[in-house]
């Protein structure tokens, strides 16, 4: 999708491509992470025992819908996410490889994926705040929505309750960006390293 993408948008237009790129592939995999996040979080306010269990009761209680509880609000923290991640990401990697005139080193990637992950956490900790209240409220509807969740933190909490948990955020997702970017690049130049002599061993045979 990326490389279709950078084809289609001009080169000077390349942050559009990569913040597309970013939000088609957060889109996607919401899919599974929405129903994933909702068991998860129920059971950590101590709602449910077990994953089998929390899915079989929320399906049960709140309907399939409930496995998807807070959706939009996910896609109002993780499409900007992904988007945002990624497209600090690969400019920082853009710039840095003109400037240095050669190729990124594995501990570089993983350096620029750590500042990629940790400037995206902190930017989007309001809207991690907004998407957790609306999750594991379950059928009780203390928020009637986005906005009223909102309104309802900065009324009676302040609006520095929406930056609760910054820190570790921060610091969580920075050194997952930098893993996740370390061993992604890692990866992509092994398998581009085989390809060749694959298609060889292919051609030979």
């Amino acid at each position: 999708t990326k490389q279709k993408l950078l084809k289609t948008f001009p080169d000077h237009l390349s942050a559009v491509a990569h913040l597309t790129a970013g939000a088609i592939g957060g889109l996607a995999a919401s899919l599974i992470r929405v129903p994933t996040e909702v068991v998860k979080q129920r059971m950590q306010t101590g709602q449910f025992t077990s994953a089998p269990n929390a899915v079989r009761m929320i399906a049960s209680k709140e309907g399939f819908r409930g496995l998807y509880a807070g959706y939009r609000s996910f896609l109002l923290r993780d499409l900007p996410f992904d988007a945002i991640q990624f497209c600090i990401y690969e400019q920082l990697c853009l710039g840095y490889k003109k400037a240095a005139r050669r190729e990124l080193s594995d501990p570089e990637n993983a350096l620029i994926g750590a500042f990629a992950g940790a400037l995206t956490g902190a930017v989007t900790t309001p809207l991690d705040v907004i998407k957790t209240r609306l999750m594991v409220q379950g059928s009780a509807k203390q928020y009637q929505g986005i906005v009223d969740c909102v309104q309802t933190i900065v009324r009676e909490e302040g609006a520095p309750a929406l930056l609760k948990g910054i820190g570790p955020r921060v610091l969580w997702i920075g050194i997952g960006g930098s893993i996740f970017f370390g061993v992604l690049e890692s990866t992509k130049r092994t398998l581009a390293q085989r390809r060749p002599k694959m298609v060889k061993e292919s051609k030979e045979e």
